[in-house]
């Protein structure tokens, strides 16, 4: 059954608005392990607000951390200590699991979330931007996950279009290049159920 987890280059770079996109496209369930920062509510609200996944396919977190930080500090405020034991994959099918950050963001100081995604075995599609800097961001992380043995499913790309940069990042990196979602004037659940139509082929993901 499909399963995959979202990563992106970065923070903040469209990863959140994508699983989004994905859950509904595939009537999955989701799942973030690790929300660090509420003060804007957490990413399963943002998700399930955009998919349309009735809240029982949002899937509780294992941890719920304060502070807008990599997890790994974000714990050590909170006075919380990550067991990699809580982070076993949930068994639900079809599932979009997502990252917080980049690939080598700390979930704790001995333990990066790429060595995590390695230890779970899922394909993972990484978003990238598409603007300057995107080739060296986009193919370091490639590389950093092909490092640990993890499969790269393909590379989602968010923000305007730039057909070069992303063919070459396909290219260079030897990975499929997905699609593209623009940036919507309204972020709403139709408007991404659209935008993802028009810019992925469903057959990708199943």
């Amino acid at each position: 059954m499909t399963a995959y987890v979202v990563t992106g280059t970065d923070t903040d770079i469209g990863k959140t608005v994508f699983a989004a996109a994905l859950t509904g496209a595939l009537a999955a369930h989701y799942w973030k392990p690790v929300q660090s920062g509420l003060a804007d509510g957490a990413d399963g609200d943002t998700v399930a607000r955009l998919s349309g996944a009735p809240r029982d396919r949002i899937l509780p977190e294992a941890y719920r951390l304060t502070q807008p930080l990599s997890p790994h500090r974000a714990a050590e405020l909170d006075g919380v200590l990550i067991d990699r034991t809580r982070l076993v994959l949930p068994p639900h099918r079809p599932l979009v699991v997502e990252g917080a950050g980049g690939v080598l963001v700390p979930v704790t100081r001995d333990l990066s979330f790429a060595e995590v995604f390695a230890w779970w075995g899922l394909p993972v599609i990484v978003v990238a931007r598409t603007g300057l800097g995107t080739i060296n961001h986009t193919l370091l992380t490639i590389e950093a996950l092909r490092a640990r043995g993890v499969c790269v499913h393909g590379v989602a790309f968010a923000g305007d279009a730039n057909d070069d940069n992303e063919a070459t990042i396909a290219a260079i990196g030897q990975v499929r290049r997905l699609g593209r979602l623009p940036m919507l004037p309204m972020l709403d659940r139709d408007n991404l159920a659209a935008a993802f139509a028009t810019a992925f082929d469903i057959a990708d993901f199943i």
